[in-house]
């Protein structure tokens, strides 16, 4: 049965847009997880986030990793 894998920067996204189900402390551990060993860039998290309606919460929690 074919699996697919998804970047890391996809699953960040997917987080913050089922942030209400799992938890917003987790979403925001996927993307310190993906952030800090350069799992994940800040183009291709914004593109994701766009992509799963997630930019406007996205926005802030990305703005603060970037500092």
């Amino acid at each position: 049965m074919p699996v697919r894998i998804y970047p890391a920067a996809k699953t960040v996204a997917d987080c913050s847009k089922f942030r209400n189900q799992i938890g917003t402390t987790v979403a925001v551990e996927a993307l310190r997880d993906a952030w800090r060993p350069r799992k994940a860039t800040a183009d291709p998290l914004w593109h994701h986030a766009k992509v799963c309606r997630v930019a406007d919460v996205i926005r802030p929690y990305l703005e603060t990793v970037l500092r």
